[in-house]
């Protein structure tokens, strides 16, 4: 889809990549995470049989993308073992590393799409100007499908949040 944007402080940036909708086939993807071992990938494969909240921010130096992630990290906490959180950002592995320490946010996992922003161009958050996310949230079900969808149109805005829970535990 030609012409999509999201504001920041509103101010227009163009996001490259087509708008998922819910129903859609979750694409794969390939992103980087610190290990105990250095950097390793991280792909949609790895969360086979689970659901999958993908939560996507442009930087988690930035106060709103904090606030996201860690309130993904309580969440996550209080969900059965079936539902996973994945953080997805341009930030450098160790940056993320560094963030999970400072914040004791271990409840989610972290993938830094900083190598070739191959999510973001399939996912549709590619904020190229700035080669940051767009702000949004993925509920990739078991079977590899997206039970819901959110691009925040203004990316210092937050997402809502209780939706994304409800899709991920099948409320209706």
């Amino acid at each position: 889809m030609a012409g999509r944007t999201v504001t920041m402080h509103g101010t227009p940036l163009p996001v490259l990549g087509d708008e998922l909708k819910k129903g859609d086939k979750a694409p794969d993807f390939k992103l980087h995470k610190l290990t105990d071992g250095g950097v390793g990938d991280v792909t949609l494969s790895d969360f086979k049989g689970k659901t999958l909240i993908l939560s996507v921010v442009p930087s988690l130096d930035t106060p709103v993308c904090e606030i996201q992630t860690m309130r993904f990290n309580e969440e996550a906490a209080k969900q059965p073992e079936n539902i996973s959180v994945l953080t997805v950002s341009m930030d450098l592995p160790f940056a993320q590393g560094r963030f999970r320490e400072e914040h004791k946010a271990q409840k989610v996992q972290f993938g830094s799409d900083h190598r070739d922003a191959s999510f973001a161009r399939a996912y549709g958050t590619l904020i190229e100007p700035l080669r940051l996310e767009a702000r949004s949230i993925f509920v990739v079900n078991p079977e590899g499908a997206l039970d819901y969808v959110q691009y925040v149109p203004e990316i210092t805005d937050q997402p809502d949040y209780d939706a994304a829970l409800k899709a991920a535990r099948k409320e209706a």
